[in-house]
């Protein structure tokens, strides 16, 4: 792996809650800490967080956890847009695998957004899509573990993961009976969603991190590290055997890597 990404070695030094620290804001008793605004992806909800919360908010950090649509990249920006409009004062936006494509758009302008953080997220370029780019890397297994699509009433469809496939396919490190009440739970995305280019970005303009696990099955390692060196990521973590829900399975990494991002000018 190149410099920029921290390996095995490095990932000790999070591997446990009671080591974690936390990270100094630069304007401690002058500023308030940035609000972290999370948005999950698909087939998952803002549960998904729950850890990740509960790290951040002992640390004194304000937590939104968007509750995203999942029906098109660029409505389920304007969804996230609204919410960082809300928002007085600096905002972290932390997107998960198709969440992260929402982030990246939704920042387009918002000059509150202070950072991306990345976690097992996608960052397309202009044009890209979330399916485009599972073609340049198809190692990932995601479409074989699809349930058939529901048809909508406006000749959409929604996509579920097979729920007797999720565990495997979505949440290999996390206990099968939690990974069963995840499948049951799943938000499905629209098929058009996953297909639609992303017609504008803000990573190229907004410091970013990126952390994944090495073994999800849904967006390949290697398509992770390509994105994040395209990104000129500010720090790019792989995680040794984390699956797609790196959040849930590895959550005080994941926490520490946000509080990095919100303590960085």
């Amino acid at each position: 792996m190149r410099a920029w990404l921290m390996t095995a070695s490095l990932l000790a030094m999070f591997s446990a809650p009671a080591t974690l620290p936390a990270a100094p804001h630069p304007n401690s008793g002058t500023e308030p800490k940035p609000t972290i605004v999370l948005v999950h992806g698909a087939f998952a909800g803002s549960s998904s967080w729950n850890s990740v919360i509960a790290d951040l908010s002992r640390d004194g950090y304000p937590v939104i956890a968007a509750a995203n649509p999942l029906r098109s990249v660029k409505g389920d920006a304007a969804y996230v847009a609204s919410i960082v409009a809300s928002v007085k004062g600096p905002v972290i936006l932390v997107g998960h695998s198709y969440g992260g494509e929402v982030i990246s758009v939704a920042a387009v302008g918002r000059s509150n957004v202070k950072a991306l953080v990345f976690v097992a997220g996608l960052a397309p370029e202009v044009g890209e899509s979330a399916a485009s780019l599972g073609t340049r890397f198809p190692a990932g297994t995601l479409n074989e573990t699809l349930a058939p699509p529901v048809p909508l009433p406006d000749g959409n469809n929604d996509l579920y993961i097979d729920q007797t496939r999720y565990w495997k396919q979505f949440a290999a490190d996390v206990p099968q009976n939690d990974a069963r009440g995840m499948a049951v739970t799943q938000r499905p995305v629209t098929q058009a969603a996953l297909g639609e280019p992303v017609a504008a970005l803000s990573w190229r303009n907004v410091p970013s991190w990126f952390v994944w696990g090495s073994l999800d099955r849904n967006i390949p390692a290697a398509l992770h590290a390509y994105m994040a060196e395209r990104a000129k990521a500010r720090e790019a973590l792989e995680v040794p055997g984390a699956s797609h829900v790196v959040m849930i399975s590895h959550p005080h990494e994941v926490a520490a890597m946000i509080e990095r991002a919100a303590t960085t000018r």
